[in-house]
C-alpha cells in the first residue's frame, strides 16, 4: 500500500489514466456540433412575453416553427438562415457545449438560436430560439412581442 503524507509527494510521479466516454470511432456531441455545416430545427413550444398593466408576464402555447441553417462555418463565424424570403447571413459561435447562431436585423430586432450538445431523440439536439422584438400592433403570424421557442435540431452533414 502506498501512503502519501503531506509534503512527501514531491518528486513522486503518479500515472494518470483517462478513459474516454465516447466509443472509438464516434464523435462526441460537442464535436458533432463543431463540425456541423447544416441544421434543421423544429420548435414545438413557444413562450410569448408581454406587459399588462406594467407587469411582465408570459404565455406558453404549442408551436410549429421550423428553421434551417446552412453553410455553417464555426471557424469563419458565419452561416446562412434560410427563410421564406431567402437566405440571410448570420453570426455563429461555438462556446463549449453550445452552438450559437445570431441574426441581427437592420430595423432593430435580434433573433438567436442556441443548440445544446444534449440529445433529445433520434440524434437530435436540444435547442432554444429567441426573438427580441416588440411592436405596438399585434398581427397574427408575425412576431410582435418577445418570443422564446423550445425544440430540437438535427445536424446535417
Amino acid at each position: 500500500m502506498l501512503s502519501i503524507t503531506p509534503g512527501s509527494h514531491r518528486g513522486l510521479l503518479v500515472p494518470l489514466f483517462i478513459m474516454s466516454l465516447v466509443p472509438a470511432g464516434e464523435a462526441s456531441a460537442q464535436d458533432r456540433l463543431l463540425n456541423a455545416t447544416g441544421l434543421d430545427c423544429a420548435f414545438s413550444t413557444i413562450s410569448t412575453g408581454g406587459w399588462a398593466d406594467s407587469e411582465a408576464g408570459a404565455e406558453v402555447a404549442p408551436s410549429t416553427l421550423s428553421l434551417r441553417f446552412e453553410e455553417i462555418d464555426t471557424d469563419g463565424a458565419s452561416a446562412e438562415i434560410v427563410g421564406p424570403y431567402g437566405a440571410s447571413q448570420i453570426i455563429v459561435r461555438q462556446t463549449g457545449d453550445y452552438l450559437h447562431l445570431v441574426q441581427m436585423f437592420t430595423v432593430g430586432p435580434l433573433y438567436s438560436t442556441t443548440v445544446i450538445d444534449r440529445e433529445t431523440k433520434d440524434g437530435r439536439f436540444m435547442a432554444v430560439h429567441t426573438r427580441h422584438e416588440y411592436t405596438d400592433t399585434q398581427l397574427i403570424g408575425f412576431t410582435s412581442r418577445p418570443e422564446q421557442y423550445y425544440g430540437d435540431c438535427a445536424i446535417e452533414p
